[in-house]
């Protein structure tokens, strides 16, 4: 049986320990097949060590202005086996904790599968999971049922968890609305220390509405932190 799973990376360039640990949409289609190393978290961990071949995974960007899932992604033949870069001193992300013959860490290899036809913005997922706010115009192709389904994901529930399970309606709402659409964006700059606020504008075919009309939204999300991939190793 083919599970589904939402793993995240920092798409904007941050150094640790002299190594850039950024790992965008573009640096992962570029190189195709990677392992996902450098997660030290035990729960995301774990999560990883479930992992079966063929599973499928939702790439998402995290820590940035417009985090949210990206694109699709597979698991390789070699499920979860020793992330071997926690043994080496030099590492952003070294443990000395863990050791080769008894690892503490694992890793598994991803492969690109394809980019979302249509990004879908956190706080649009937000949003739909609001319980008091009604399915906005160019959304109708969602239900009810469609928005408890997000509202109970682990990415509104525990955002801030890099490695999380998503449940196969979960995964059936997202993959519909990355191939539909119906909604355009913008970034504008907060007004609290620089911060990122996405305006949701939802209309049929994507079309932009005036902000002071019912089918405009704008909903502010969390930053949350997240476990990074390291793209130099």
């Amino acid at each position: 049986m083919t599970n589904f799973w939402l793993m995240k990376a920092e798409p904007n360039s941050r150094i640790v320990k002299g190594k850039d640990v950024k790992f965008s949409v573009e640096d992962f289609e570029a190189v195709g097949i990677t392992s996902w190393e450098g997660v030290r978290n035990p729960e995301a961990r774990n999560l990883m060590k479930g992992m079966r071949v063929g599973d499928k995974v939702l790439f998402y960007h995290s820590s940035c202005k417009t985090p949210g899932p990206y694109m699709h992604m597979e698991i390789l033949p070699i499920e979860a086996y020793p992330d071997y870069t926690a043994w080496d001193p030099k590492h952003p992300y070294y443990d000395p904790k863990s050791e080769e013959a008894n690892p503490k860490w694992f890793m598994v290899d991803v492969k690109f599968i394809s980019r979302a036809s249509h990004f879908v913005p956190y706080r649009l997922l937000r949003q739909i999971a609001a319980s008091n706010v009604t399915l906005p115009t160019g959304l109708e192709y969602l239900g009810e049922k469609d928005a408890r389904v997000v509202k109970d994901m682990d990415l509104i529930r525990r955002g801030r968890l890099s490695v999380q399970r998503v449940q196969p309606e979960a995964w059936d709402v997202i993959k519909r609305m990355t191939e539909k659409g119906g909604w355009s964006e913008e970034v504008v700059k907060g007004e609290k220390d620089g911060e990122g606020r996405t305006t949701i504008v939802v209309g049929v075919g994507g079309k932009r509405k005036r902000e002071n009309e019912n089918e405009t939204k704008t909903v502010n999300g969390e930053r949350g932190r997240s476990r990074v991939k390291i793209l130099n190793r």
